[in-house]
């Protein structure tokens, strides 16, 4: 067990600090750390806390060590500048910059705008994107979008921070407003002037 309860590492996306309560344990054979009871991660703008954070790195040729993969497990909650995300499990993939969450009460909220899925969810950091898979729903006020998959996106908006402006519904399509009820195959839903395109039956 490393004897700090707190370790730093550089990685090309910015530093990582990792901490935990309970001792970090280090695994050199498996380039593994393993942080418990309140375990914490944190990378610029990026926070991910949950019972046990597993960090796995590999060495670069000048000698230091870049964390190329995060996970989370049990109680996961992610803080971003745009959006803060809940789920039991999440795998965060560093250099692609992607957050996959699965477990049980899957969110992401951003200001107005939340999604949910019962399979998985996922953001795309560069992409501004977020994937819901499985009886998933997306919210703002009273409008709502349930689907089996939804994609939605995100822009900053000034005064107003992250914000979905366009989400694509596949499978099972239904569009619920406090005065219509829209179903169909396929969707794309401007959220900002509420046109909702549909195809297939």
């Amino acid at each position: 067990f490393v004897s700090a309860q707190v370790v730093n590492f550089e990685t090309g996306g910015g530093d990582v600090e990792i901490s935990a309560d309970n001792g970090i344990e280090w695994q050199q054979e498996n380039f593994l750390f393993i942080a418990r009871g309140n375990a914490r991660a944190t990378r610029k703008n990026l926070k991910v806390t949950a019972r046990e954070l597993r960090a796995y790195y590999k060495k670069l040729p000048d000698g230091s060590t870049e964390v190329i993969r995060l996970d989370a497990i049990t109680n996961v909650n992610i803080e971003s500048e745009n959006y803060t995300a809940f789920g039991d499990h999440a795998i965060y993939d560093m250099k692609a910059k992607i957050i996959t969450m699965t477990g049980k009460n899957l969110k992401l909220i951003s200001n107005a705008d939340w999604l949910t899925a019962k399979d998985q969810l996922e953001y795309w950091e560069q992409k501004q994107m977020a994937v819901a898979r499985g009886n998933a729903i997306a919210v703002r006020g009273d409008r709502k979008i349930y689907a089996n998959i939804l994609a939605a996106y995100f822009k900053n908006i000034p005064k107003k921070g992250s914000q979905i402006y366009r989400v694509d519904a596949f499978d099972n399509v239904k569009i619920i407003t406090d005065k219509d009820k829209a179903t169909s195959d396929r969707g794309v839903y401007n959220v900002e002037s509420g046109i909702a395109t549909l195809t297939g039956s």
